[in-house]
C-alpha cells in the first residue's frame, strides 16, 4: 500500500463541474448565473459611477434605474393600488363599476324582488336580468326605468341604457318523440 499515480477522487470531483453532487438549494448555479450576467461588484471598463458628483444616473443614462429612498412606482404595491392600476389600464372601470353595484342586487331591487330575480349579463350598456315567473318579470319590468336611473345616478350617466328583463327559463316541448305538433307548448307553470 504505496503512493498510487491516481489523482485523488476528491480533487477530481471539484475541478469537473458535471461530476458535483447536486445542491438541493441552487446556490452554485445562482452565483455562476450572477458572474455570467456581470451581477458581481466589479465595474466594467467604461462603466462610470456617479457618486460623489451628485448625478442621476436615471437621468444620464448610465445602468439600471436604481430606486432611492421615496417612494415610487417600482416600489411594493398594495393589492388594491396594483388592482386599480390594472382596471384603469384594461378599461374595465365601468364593467368592474357596474358589477360592484348588482352585488348589491337586494338594495336595488328590494329584498323581495330579489328573492326572485337576478341580474344576469351587462353587455353594451343593457343589463338583463331574469326572473322567475313572467309575473316577477312584469313587476321588474315596471321597475325598469326607476332601475336605469339609480344605476345611471350612482355610476355616471349613459353606463345603463336599457334594463332587459327575461321570464324563467323554460324546456322547450318542441322537439323529441312526445311533442305534440300543434299543442298549447310551454306555459309559465313553475313558480
Amino acid at each position: 500500500m504505496g503512493t498510487t499515480d491516481e489523482p485523488d477522487s476528491t480533487e477530481t470531483a471539484s475541478s469537473d463541474p458535471a461530476s458535483e453532487p447536486h445542491d438541493p438549494t441552487g446556490l452554485g448555479l445562482a452565483q455562476t448565473v450572477a458572474r455570467s450576467l456581470g451581477g458581481g461588484r466589479r465595474r466594467g471598463p467604461g462603466r462610470r459611477t456617479t457618486r460623489g458628483r451628485g448625478g442621476d444616473p436615471r437621468r444620464i443614462g448610465l445602468g439600471p434605474q436604481v430606486s432611492g429612498s421615496h417612494p415610487d412606482e417600482r416600489d411594493p404595491q398594495l393589492l388594491s393600488t396594483a388592482m386599480e392600476r390594472l382596471v384603469d389600464s384594461k378599461g374595465w372601470t365601468a364593467q368592474v363599476d357596474v358589477r360592484s353595484m348588482l352585488a348589491r342586487w337586494s338594495t336595488l331591487v328590494g329584498p323581495v324582488n330579489a328573492a326572485h330575480s337576478h341580474p344576469e349579463s351587462y353587455t353594451d350598456a343593457v343589463l338583463t336580468v331574469r326572473a322567475d315567473t313572467t309575473a316577477w318579470a312584469t313587476q321588474l319590468r315596471l321597475l325598469a326605468p326607476r332601475l336605469v336611473a339609480t344605476l345611471n345616478t350612482a355610476l355616471g350617466e349613459g353606463t345603463v341604457t336599457r334594463v332587459n328583463v327575461l321570464g324563467p327559463d323554460a324546456p322547450s316541448w318542441k322537439r323529441g318523440r312526445l311533442s305534440v305538433r300543434d299543442g298549447r307548448g310551454p306555459r309559465d307553470t313553475y313558480g
